[in-house]
């Protein structure tokens, strides 16, 4: 009997044996891919192209994979600060200097720009040609009550649109029937502006980018008040964890250099007839 037993108890441990040698062991968590970069960006700089036309030659040089992610600037902004970005690069001086004074970013790098511009149907409705500025236009077309597609979703495009309509002066969506509030990204705006005939702010180069789709005119540019400045701003790794520091570093660091400047000093001149963004002088 005893024997009996003793054989039991060794196939017992022979097979309990057999099964843990047979379970893989478990592995350690994933550290976060070093050569992944995640940008936050605001839609104008993917939209006009200019993203898809820099990258692949970033990412050859440095050996980086840039995952993006576009939004309107507020949203892109709020992704750095929940954990979900590197850098960003976006275009709201007011809304990145509270990143910055939150200590969710290391520092405010300003490096280009192009203009807002206002596009409204062919007939121009409420007479915008001819505007001495932003301002007068949007009063022009708020007087007439003709159709204007607002972003209204706390981009940089919206937040420029509420600076030049002035505080306490900006239409209300359920007051004034002409005044649409979209909450969309540019590309959908300005698709819904062509189907309404309606105006709207648009950055430049966004619009040039698709021109051919859309039945609408640029009516007023280049105003003073109408200057779109873009900035870079790493992620803060003391106030986030798990930025990629480094990529980011090396992102902005590309982004400044004379070969991204070069690049970017002639994109949309060979399709478009002129350059879509300016550099900020160094």
């Amino acid at each position: 009997m005893k024997k009996v037993l003793a054989l039991l108890m060794a196939l017992v441990m022979a097979f309990a044996f057999a099964a843990c040698a047979a379970k893989p062991a478990e592995e350690e968590p994933a550290a976060a891919d070093a050569k992944v970069i995640r940008l936050s960006t605001t839609t104008s700089v993917n939209d006009s192209g200019l993203l898809p036309y820099l990258l692949p030659t970033f990412e050859e040089k440095t050996g980086y994979k840039v995952e993006v992610q576009s939004a309107g600037t507020g949203a892109a902004i709020q992704k750095a600060i929940d954990g979900n970005a590197d850098v960003i690069l976006v275009h709201a001086k007011a809304s990145e200097e509270e990143f910055i004074a939150g200590g969710y970013g290391v520092e405010r790098i300003p490096f280009m720009y192009n203009y807002f511009v206002i596009v409204g149907p062919k007939a121009d409705p409420a007479g915008v040609k001819g505007s001495a500025d932003a301002a007068t236009a949007f009063g022009k077309i708020k007087e007439s009550e003709s159709k204007f597609v607002s972003r209204g979703d706390e981009s940089g495009t919206h937040k420029a649109e509420l600076k030049i309509w002035g505080e306490g002066n900006e239409p209300n969506a359920e007051a004034d029937k002409w005044y649409i509030s979209a909450g969309q990204g540019m590309g959908a705006c300005l698709t819904m502006a062509s189907e309404q005939q309606a105006y709207c702010l648009t950055d430049k180069a966004t619009f040039l980018s698709m021109k051919d789709e859309l039945d609408l005119d640029i009516v007023l540019e280049e105003g003073e008040d109408m200057k779109n400045t873009y900035s870079l701003i790493a992620v803060n790794p003391e106030k986030i964890d798990g930025v990629n520091t480094e990529g980011a570093q090396a992102f902005i660091d590309w982004m400044l250099s004379d070969e991204a400047s070069a690049l970017i000093a002639k994109y949309g001149e060979e399709e478009y007839g002129v350059a879509l963004f300016t550099l900020l002088e160094k």
